[in-house]
């Protein structure tokens, strides 16, 4: 129980300062008067206070300044906010009743628990948290991948203004923010390379970890759990003064104010609670009779329904009762008591007419508890101090206890004994005994007894009670110490002795034991007893009596204080011995009756010192205080109003309303759901003051949607509910069986179908805005099923699905249009931002550069919005990207988070559409960017590639509308580009090779280069194209692939022709040095078939004759410019043989130089000639093989070289010798060609030349020619002067 204030002096000033805030003015001087007590009708379900003194008549001096208009508002607004605050506390005295007693409703525990919502606050700080990770300024060891991750989510969600916007309207909470990290990052994580014993749920379990640490910064988690813990036990179940806590906030009650009702209500007394509902219920039963005798029914949507309306009021009040007869007696009773059967539409007046539920004195019974302490015995002086002495307790009837013994000389025990009895008046015996000291005595010696008829109102504490003496105990003074406390049944309200006399029962005057009795929640009986008697002597059931104060009656001697109790043909008179026992009998018997009626006491006795600092005398029971201190402040009215002469239904809507507004302004995101302990109020509101069903939903769509039509979030599941509800009533299919429709009904529930029609089109509209990420999870699934739901005519017919479809297809029409809208503005902004950070003298020169390029639509320079917009084609161009990348991101977000609506087969397509009407929107911006640009220019490429590459993996959107439309755009433009690019290559080849130097660069000349990066880039980038339709894009690969063929047959026949002229002009003798160039040719030629392979080569069959034709060219020039160098060999040593030919034997030559010789070596000493010419072909020889073996890059064709040029020459010397075969060579041609042969056998040999090539026939034939011709000369000559075929080591050294 609450406890009132301190002291009434401080309520009284608490009130005076209340009073001075709302009240309106009042008379000078005037006092003010105690507000009298309310009747038990009030007309119209008002709320004034009847008897107030600021309800009389006006101030009595009023001022001129009274009289203006400022005056009379203020007048006015004060009236209203008096009249609201009325109305305020009513409401509540309702709500509190509801919340003491319950029997209707419970705390609902299968409520989805919802999360805390994250404030605008909190979000800049989880922005802050993320910011410092992403730059390195936290202890968050993390791979790269993760990073990328979170500065994705940071950039896409949480800096997003649908985020921002979400958290605004109350619906984001932490669990939102982590689920849409963990959708980011699964399509991430499954897209990671495998690796081994690490899985992919492993590296997303550790994801998630390090998002919470991120998230939670340097908060303790563990108080954090504590914080999280002990609110979602809040929002599961509340107390009841947790209850009251949160209705006063609601209501805008104060505290004081909230004490004085709680106490003057006697909300802690369930009898009080259990008694008001009776009476409650049975106005209820009252009014219905009213309404159908005075036929003052609502507007029924059928006359029929106005007898059906008068069966389901009084069905909901027998379901009322019924519940109320199974709540138990008293909580926490232990009693089962018999309940009596009821039967339906039957008057609480009516019950105790009926034989079957009469009482018998066996239905009556009560079980006490006594508990008897034993203190101590005064006067025990005739007994030697050490004597034992002890007690004995029982109760007549019952078992006997003992006590510990004690020495005579300190009888004190404290020894309890417990007992349970039926009787209202036992009989409690206490006996002092004293062991007896004789041998022959058998039993010990009792000493005095007292014998006590306790009642549950007797005292509680120890008292001292005169013992009856034992014949020949001396002591004739014994006193004994003891407590009895007798607890009272719960099923027994009052006991008390009264006088009284009835008709039919006590019909003598007679003071007797009284017991009210309450047998079930509707049956009470008054019942007198005897002493040490169990059942009662006689009973009254009290169904149907009236009790109220009355004046004494003459001729009844006996009892001061009279009440009676009457009933039709019956009256029974009862007086009490003083008025407090008299105020408690009546207020008791009030509770029972369950009278509409309220007892008033003729006389006030409740004493109350008027400010005199000391506390009131009180000579009332303490409820009479409490309701008398309520009187006093002006709550009596609200307390003693009769609910059933108020409109519940608009205070209903009242307190639900506020109750919504407070739920949505607490730290849950609810989306609009009650918490269970508001959903407990309210139901049990409901139920109590017969608030129907449908008006109770009517209301709660209309706060719902007024909210969401102002920016919450409410979920749709929620709004389903109520509207199904709704339905189901107007079109006759409540499952609760009630069957009246009002007109007002049927009409609000139209005009609320239609708003949630148009709210419901409106999200699916902004779907993007309303369902952010979609979030909350599901809800635009249920959105959808409310819309299919509200578009129904009636609650059986379904709802065509095309009609549905037309519907959510003009929704999408429209959300596409928002949308690109919204999206341009944010691409506008953005530009305009990145244009601040610019450097200043660019945007000067931009202001300078009069380079301003009007749309086709040809808007007039002079127009105010073009006047000072400078915008280039390649600025435009880049805008153009830039808002093809947000919506490219845009149709991403609505393919990962809108998509996928399973309950619907038809929304991906109507998605389809959207995206199609979206991307036409684009289109339109796309085109007028393109049309400025300059002819010739390619730098809008990247915007195809972008658009292209995201369509053509959407299996939905390749090669639809817009996606042709691009293709057909583009096509033209593609196919000017290879155009220009042919012609461009084909010169380059023309100019380069007119200017070709043949310096080496990378594999080839610098030509060659330019033209291989060229094709290479040309096809790179048309198939970095990815051109989506097939024909097209082989005709492109076709194209290409030819052209290159093309390209490189004519690099290829180029650098033939450059190969023989750089031949032919140079020298023929041993000085040829094989230049760089003639290697450069060759590695052209090299580079040509490596990149002819791919270039050239296609897949497809006929094609394939591209790669193949260029190669046999390649192959082919190739031989012919190794034939060429090896002609040029062969022509260097045909002129080393020239040279040889003039020592031929018999020519002129020969024998002149002999003869010479001979001649002058007889005088002088004449030089012989030496090895110039062999060394110098050896020379040559060596050099050129170092030079192509180093410089060209393919060894097969270094070879292939070497063995035509083994061959070409060998065969040659062969041939030379054979045509000398008749001639004895001379010394000098012999040595010069033994020095040619064994080192190019042997340099050939060390490059690799095979054996079998080397070794050849015509090797063998010259071999033997010369190792013949060398004995001849040793014969001949004397000796070769160390030159000989046979190898030796000084050969090898030899150079």
């Amino acid at each position: 129980m609450l406890d009132p204030s301190s002291s009434e002096e401080e309520g009284d000033e608490i009130l005076e300062v209340e009073r001075k805030e709302v009240a309106a003015p009042k008379s000078t001087g005037g006092a003010r008067t105690s507000p009298g007590r309310a009747a038990d009708g009030h007309g119209g379900g008002g709320l004034q206070p009847r008897g107030r003194g600021s309800g009389g008549g006006p101030p009595s001096s009023p001022s001129p300044s009274v009289g203006s208009d400022k005056e009379k508002e203020d007048l006015e607004k004060m009236q209203r906010e008096e009249e609201e605050r009325k109305k305020r506390l009513q409401l509540y005295v309702f709500v509190m009743r509801c919340i003491a007693y319950p029997f209707n409703a419970k705390q609902p525990t299968d409520m989805a628990r919802r999360q805390q919502k994250i404030s605008k606050q909190q979000l800049q700080t989880v922005k802050e948290r993320f910011q410092l990770f992403l730059n390195g300024e936290t202890q968050i060891v993390a791979d790269e991948a993760f990073i990328n991750a979170v500065q994705s989510y940071y950039e896409v969600f949480l800096k997003s203004d649908r985020v921002s916007r979400m958290v605004q309207s109350g619906g984001c909470s932490a669990s939102d923010s982590r689920e849409v990290f963990k959708k980011h990052i699964e399509k991430r994580v499954r897209s990671l390379p495998e690796i081994d014993g690490l899985s992919k749920e492993t590296v997303l379990s550790s994801w998630i970890a390090k998002f919470d640490t991120i998230y939670r910064g340097e908060e303790d988690p563990r108080k954090h759990q504590q914080r999280i813990t002990a609110s979602a036990a809040s929002e599961l179940i509340l107390s009841k003064d947790q209850l009251y806590e949160m209705f006063q906030q609601i209501l805008g009650i104060k505290k004081f104010e909230h004490q004085l009702l709680y106490n003057a209500c006697q909300l802690d007394n369930p009898d009080e609670q259990a008694a008001q509902i009776r009476r409650e219920l049975d106005g209820r039963l009252q009014m219905a009779d009213q309404i159908t005798r005075g036929g003052r029914f609502p507007r029924f949507a059928s006359r029929e329904m106005e007898a059906m309306y008068i069966e389901e009021l009084r069905s909901s009040v027998n379901l009322l009762m019924a519940n109320l007869e199974s709540m138990p007696v008293s909580k926490g009773g232990e009693f089962k008591l018999q309940k009596l059967k009821r039967g339906h539409n039957t008057s609480i007046m009516d019950m105790g007419q009926e034989d079957e539920n009469t009482l018998s004195k066996s239905d009556v019974v009560l079980s006490f508890t006594l508990e008897v302490v034993i203190m101590e015995v005064h006067g025990l002086k005739s007994l030697a101090p050490n004597r034992i002495v002890y007690c004995t307790m029982e109760v007549e009837g019952g078992h006997k206890l003992q006590t510990d013994q004690a020495e005579a000389s300190k009888p004190t025990w404290g020894t309890q004994g417990d007992f349970t009895t039926t009787q209202p008046l036992p009989a409690v015996k206490v006996k002092l005994f004293t062991e007896s000291t004789g041998v022959l005595a058998l039993e010990d010696k009792e000493l005095g007894r007292v014998v006590l008829h306790p009642t549950p109102n007797s005292p509680k504490q120890s008292e001292l009670h005169k013992m009856t003496v034992s014949k020949g105990c001396p002591d004739s003074d014994l006193k004994i110490k003891l407590a009895i406390r007798m607890d009272k049944p719960q099923n027994m309200k009052h006991c008390g002795y009264l006088w009284a006399i009835g008709k039919n029962v006590w019909k003598r005057w007679k003071k007797r034991f009284f017991v009210l009795v309450q047998v079930s929640q509707y049956t009470f009986a008054m019942c007198s007893y005897r002493e040490k008697k169990a059942e009662p002597v006689e009973l009254l059931q009290l169904d149907g009596y009236t009790v109220d104060y009355t004046d004494p009656q003459p001729g009844l001697d006996g009892g001061r204080t009279f009440f009676n109790a009457v009933k039709e043909g019956d009256t029974v008179i009862f007086a009490s011995d003083d008025e407090q026992d008299r105020i408690l009998w009546v207020q008791a018997m009030y509770r029972a009756t369950g009278q509409s009626h309220k007892p008033v006491p003729p006389t006030q006795v409740q004493k109350l010192n008027s400010r005199g600092g000391t506390a009131p005398q009180l000579d009332a029971p303490i409820s009479q205080f409490y309701a008398d201190r309520a009187q006093k402040h002006g709550m009596d009215e609200f307390i003693s109003a009769n609910p059933c002469n108020f409109d519940h239904a608009s205070l209903f809507e009242l307190v639900q309303r506020l109750t919504l507004d407070h739920r949505l302004n607490d730290s849950y995101s609810c989306l609009g759901w009650f918490s269970p302990g508001q959903v407990f109020v309210l139901d049990e509101y409901c139920a109590r003051y017969g608030v129907r069903g449908c008006h109770r939903h009517l209301c709660y769509l209309s706060d719902l949607l007024e909210r969401a039509e102002n920016g919450a979030m409410i979920d749709p599941t929620l709004l389903h509910y109520s509207f199904a509800f709704c339905a189901s009533h107007v079109h006759g299919n409540r499952p609760d069986g009630i069957g009246t429709v009002t007109v007002e009904e049927k009409e609000r529930f139209e005009e609320i179908k239609e708003r949630l029609r148009v709210l419901l089109e409106n999200q699916i509209t902004h779907f993007r805005y309303c369902f952010p990420f979609g979030r909350p999870e599901g809800a635009l699934k249920a959105t959808l099923s409310l819309l299919e739901r509200v578009l129904m005519k009636d609650i059986v017919t379904p709802v065509p699905q095309e009609e549905v479809k037309a519907v959510i297809r003009k929704c999408l029409e429209q959300a596409a249009l928002v949308n690109y809208q919204r999206l341009s503005e944010y691409a506008k902004l953005e530009g305009k931002k990145r244009e601040m950070y610019e450097h200043p003298v660019f945007c000067l020169a931009s202001q300078v550069m009069d380079l301003t390029i009007l749309d086709k639509s040809q808007k007039k320079l002079e127009d105010p919005e073009n006047v000072g917009r400078l915008v280039t084609p390649a600025k435009k161009l880049e805008d153009t990207i830039r808002l093809a990348e947000l919506v490219i991101e845009v149709l991403q977000q609505n393919e990962e988070h809108h998509a996928e609506v399973s309950a619907f087969a038809w929304w991906s397509d109507l998605m389809v559409e959207h995206a199609e009407t979206f991307l036409c929107l684009y289109s339109a911006d796309m085109d007028a960017a393109l049309e400025v640009q300059p002819p010739d220019s390619w730098d809008s490429f990247p915007l195809f590639q972008l658009l292209n590459d995201f369509l053509r993996i959407d299996y939905n959107l390749c090669n639809g509308k817009f996606h042709k439309h691009l293709q057909d755009l583009y096509a033209p433009l593609v196919v000017r580009y290879v155009d220009l690019m042919e012609s461009s290559i084909a010169q380059s080849i023309h100019r380069g090779f007119e200017r070709e130097s043949w310096e080496p660069v990378n594999n080839g000349s610098g030509t060659s280069e330019d033209l291989f990066w060229k094709l290479d880039a040309l096809q790179t980038f048309i198939r970095d194209l990815h051109w989506p339709e097939e024909e097209f894009g082989k005709h492109l690969e076709t194209r290409l692939k030819l052209m290159s063929s093309d390209m490189i047959e004519s690099c290829v026949k180029r650098t033939r022709a450059a190969f023989e002229a750089k031949l032919q002009k140079s020298s023929r003798a041993t000085d040829f040095r094989v230049p760089q160039s003639i290697c450069t040719m060759f590695n052209v030629m090299v580079d040509a078939k490596a990149q002819s392979a791919k270039l050239c080569a296609m897949d497809l069959g006929q094609e394939r004759q591209y790669h193949s034709q260029i190669d046999n060219l390649i192959e082919e020039t190739v031989k012919e410019m190794i034939t060429l160098l090896v002609a040029k060999f062969v022509v260097i040593l045909e002129s080393v043989l020239a040279k040889l030919s003039r020592y031929d034997e018999g020519t002129l030559f020969s024998s002149f130089l002999s003869f010479t010789v001979k001649a002058a070596s007889k005088y002088v000493d004449v030089p012989k000639p030496g090895m110039d010419v062999a060394d110098g072909y050896v020379t040559f020889v060596r050099h050129s093989q170092d030079m192509l073996r180093e410089k060209v890059n393919e060894e097969v064709y270094i070879e292939r070289l070497f063995d035509q040029w083994y061959t070409s020459t060998m065969n040659l010397i062969g041939t030379w010798l054979t045509d000398r075969m008749d001639l004895q060579l001379h010394v000098y041609q012999l040595k010069i060609l033994i020095r040619v042969v064994k080192k190019k056998y042997r340099d050939f040999r060390l490059q690799g030349v095979l054996d079998s090539t080397l070794n050849s026939k015509m090797y063998e034939t010259v071999r033997n020619r010369l190792t013949l011709e060398e004995a001849t000369a040793s014969v001949r000559e004397g000796g070769m002067q160390g030159i000989s075929m046979k190898d030796s080591d000084e050969e090898d050294n030899d150079n």
